[in-house]
């Protein structure tokens, strides 16, 4: 089983997708740990040195680490569950991973001339900083990734480098350099551990030369479908969930149609899938049924609407599919958002209460939360215009 890399993001499309932290605790008393079982794996998925994860542990949740790669070996000083450290991961990722601009993982650590750290995305192609304040900045600046200093190939194994003591950084080992003499350099820095250090840096070196990984796996072709390409590999991988896997066929199937499916053929393919009672797939259709005539498109299939929304939370994820639609794919169609929604209360498609608290309220359930305010923003017009009507009303009524 998979998770979205960003947890925030409960979009069944989303394709960046990493294992669930494992941990186990350890010991008793004073002695106690937390045994971290699968960094190595996550860090591959992050594409991010495993040193990096265990010590931003560290340093959150105010602990002593141990790192031993060779014996595959992270330790947490305490007793810490795996749905806390995944919480803890998740400030990580969004510190040091996600793109500051498009919230895209696709990025690499750079260190430029003045000793700033800067995500390098490479969907959007910005550069993005990160917190200098914290510290593991100041780990990674002594630190650095491989990439930093070696251009020619990037290596798995260089997630799950060790990196202990002063004076020996990961580039020493990706320049190829021998035992002894990354263990003189760890000498010169006066580290009292050479031994291990040296042992720990060979069989690190060894793992470098062992596992590669061509760059396509991060400098992938973005077009639309080697995306939904990816996708399905990932999936049949991971042995994902089969009521994602049926959303997203639906969805597919839609957008390979030459024609817009008919509300007959949206319902039978839906029902053939065994969609009719998932919510979720309101949010599929906002997303795959509509052009940059959506205005007029949601009235034509009012009645399937009306007939496949068998409670509020399909209205509900009807509109975070809207809200994906305009915010992340189509935003110069985002000011046409009031019209969107008067095709939807006067069709009776979605509710005037589920439309308000979508308009009054934002959240970074479908979309990141700048997203989100940037779009129920746009409907601020409407639904003032419907909480005056309902005011008025009730005047009337007195």
């Amino acid at each position: 089983m998979s998770i979205n890399i960003c947890r925030d993001n409960n979009d069944p499309f989303y394709r960046y997708k990493m294992p669930p932290l494992q941990a186990k605790v350890e010991g008793r008393g004073n002695g106690i740990k937390t045994a971290v079982l699968n960094v190595a794996d996550v860090a591959r998925a992050l594409n991010r040195p495993s040193p990096y994860i265990v010590k931003y542990f560290g340093f959150e949740l105010g602990a002593q680490t141990s790192i031993s790669v060779d014996k595959d070996r992270y330790l947490v000083n305490g007793s810490h569950e795996p749905a806390k450290l995944q919480d803890v991961l998740d400030g990580f990722i969004n510190k040091f991973v996600l793109c500051g601009s498009c919230k895209n993982p696709e990025t690499e650590i750079v260190i430029t001339k003045n000793d700033d750290l800067v995500r390098d995305c490479k969907a959007c192609g910005k550069r993005t900083p990160m917190d200098l304040r914290h510290k593991l900045s100041s780990f990674i600046l002594k630190n650095p990734p491989e990439s930093m200093e070696s251009n020619k190939k990037r290596k798995a194994a260089t997630a799950s480098a060790n990196i202990r003591g002063g004076g020996v950084s990961i580039s020493d080992i990706a320049q190829g350099k021998s035992q002894s003499s990354a263990q003189a350099k760890a000498e010169a820095g006066g580290d009292s551990d050479d031994d291990e250090l040296a042992r720990q840096i060979n069989a690190a070196a060894s793992s470098l030369q062992e596992i590669e990984v061509n760059n396509d796996d991060w400098a992938v072709d973005m077009s639309e479908e080697a995306i939904r390409a990816r996708a399905k590999e990932l999936r049949a991988a991971n042995g994902e969930d089969m009521e994602i896997s049926k959303l997203e066929e639906y969805g597919e199937w839609i957008l390979s149609e030459d024609e817009v499916p008919s509300d007959v053929e949206l319902y039978k393919t839906a029902a053939k899938f065994e969609l009719l009672q998932e919510p979720k797939i309101a949010c599929v259709l906002a997303q795959a049924l509509f052009t940059e005539d959506i205005v007029e498109e949601v009235s034509e299939h009012t009645a399937f609407f009306k007939k496949l929304f068998v409670s509020e939370e399909f209205e509900n994820q009807f509109l975070g599919g809207i809200e994906r639609f305009l915010g992340l794919e189509h935003k110069d169609l985002i000011p046409t958002l009031p019209k969107i929604l008067v095709q939807l209360y006067n069709n009776d498609i979605v509710s005037e209460e589920v439309i308000i608290k979508f308009g009054t309220k934002c959240s970074k359930k479908f979309v990141p939360k700048d997203v989100s305010k940037k779009v129920r923003r746009a409907a601020k017009p409407f639904i003032t215009w419907l909480e005056t009507a309902e005011s008025e009303d009730e005047d009337d009524s007195e």
